[in-house]
């Protein structure tokens, strides 16, 4: 695997660097910078920006950006690139963890930190423990430094870093044993200004907070046989880019389509799937139709309208219409029929919110500003579209449900008590286009 790991800014300047096994000179690194600039001149490889990995006078380069960083692992040895590539996209997760935004500033502030958790996450080149919770048992933030005991000795790994299950610690005691689902879908679509999907895709997790005691092993059935073995009775739900977490068995998956798994304690993503346009048909859950008119060198007038396209037992809460404006904007004023206008100049947009919208009903809003700059009609209006954010608990796009969440502890045989619920809402991608 990897003999270092480099942690470099935008320029390509080390910020930080683990050599884990000292078969690969410390300046080699050096290097790294001159490679990118290569690859993003070189005219002849369409595909060099998104090449993960490059390869010099027999030294590999395998490397992430994020945050305007590069996390850099170099090897010598013809390994598994994107079993690297995995590791660094989970030190880059567990550095966020502790940290909140990884970024040049956050690397600098923690190098003693950062040191320890890499030590702890990779050994000799070799990944070891990397979930954050186990980690932050023995690694914490506040200190800098392994927590010691009263006498003077370091405190021992959790036995959870040995086991054969290395997510969760063994005694966990709850007063109250509760396992809490959480089934959340989050839709992106392409409206243009007629009302029409042009484009969609739903973003689905399945997240568990896991308040449990011992070492429980849960059994989670979904309107899964359709899904998982494509059988035609259920061929509208074809999930793709399906995602376990670690602790899920992946054989018994894959021979009996059943998911079982011993839980990490608290929260964890369980599964995360696709499910792209061509798999559901789904008319715009909120419906935005905006109309402006300019009035020459002095106003512009707009109308908007929204629907909630919804069943009418269902209600969608914190629904956000983000409607751009020209730069210039000035003077505004607001005529909602329902819910609140917020006029935001730095951004150069309009926020109608309404707190909650029932299924079935329309509201109408009516804005004027002025513009006191003299700009043709045609090109004032702005070309970003209307970004629409909702949500809508009790359902899911795609139709799938829970069956059944079953919780067996072997030796405590607790009573337990599993909650599930289910949650739509709007992507980072679900816009309106205006023309």
């Amino acid at each position: 695997m990897a003999s270092q790991i480099h942690f470099l800014d935008i320029k390509g300047k080390t910020l930080l660097s683990r050599d884990y096994k000292g078969d690969i000179p410390s300046n080699t690194i050096e290097k790294f910078p001159l490679l990118l600039l290569d690859l993003e001149n070189d005219e002849n490889n369409e595909e060099s920006n998104y090449k993960p990995f490059v390869n010099y006078q027999g030294i590999n380069y395998i490397y992430i950006n994020h945050n305007n960083l590069y996390v850099c692992a170099l090897t010598r040895k013809n390994d598994n690139v994107m079993a690297i590539i995995v590791f660094l996209s989970k030190l880059i997760e567990v550095l966020t963890e502790y940290f909140k935004v990884l970024e040049e500033e956050s690397i600098r502030d923690n190098f003693v930190i950062i040191y320890e958790l890499l030590d702890e996450m990779m050994d000799f080149g070799h990944p070891q423990t990397s979930d954050t919770q186990i980690l932050k048992q023995y690694i914490t933030q506040d200190y800098f430094k392994l927590i010691r005991k009263t006498s003077s000795r370091l405190v021992q790994p959790p036995n959870a870093v040995t086991n054969s299950v290395n997510w969760r610690s063994e005694g966990i005691v709850y007063k109250k044993n509760e396992a809490f689902l959480d089934v959340v879908e989050s839709i992106n679509m392409l409206i243009n200004a007629q009302g029409q999907v042009l484009n969609s895709e739903i973003l689905g997790e399945v997240k568990i907070k896991s308040h449990l005691s011992g070492m429980p092993d849960l059994r989670l059935g979904l309107n899964d046989k359709g899904i998982f073995n494509n059988e035609s009775n259920n061929k509208n739900i074809d999930l793709e880019d399906i995602k376990f977490h670690q602790c899920v068995r992946l054989s018994k998956f894959e021979n009996e389509k059943i998911i079982t798994f011993i839980p990490p304690d608290g929260e964890f993503t369980l599964m995360s799937y696709r499910l792209s346009s061509n798999q559901f048909l789904v008319k715009p859950l909120i419906l935005v139709n905006c109309k402006t008119k300019v009035h020459k060198h002095s106003r512009i007038e707009i109308l908007c309208s929204v629907k909630a396209q919804i069943k009418k037992r269902s209600v969608a809460n914190n629904v956000e219409i983000v409607i751009p404006l020209p730069d210039d904007a000035d003077t505004p004023k607001f005529t909602p029929e329902y819910g609140t206008v917020k006029w935001i100049p730095e951004k150069a947009c309009l926020i109608w919110k309404l707190k909650t919208f029932p299924g079935g009903k329309q509201f109408h809003m009516r804005a004027e500003l002025g513009l006191p700059s003299v700009v043709d009609s045609e090109t004032i209006l702005s070309k970003k579209p209307i970004k629409v954010n909702f949500s809508i608990p009790y359902f899911t796009t795609s139709g799938i449900q829970v069956r059944y969440l079953r919780i067996n502890e072997p030796k405590l045989q607790y009573q337990s008590y599993p909650w599930v619920r289910y949650i739509t809402q709007a992507g980072e991608d679900y816009t309106v286009r205006l023309k």
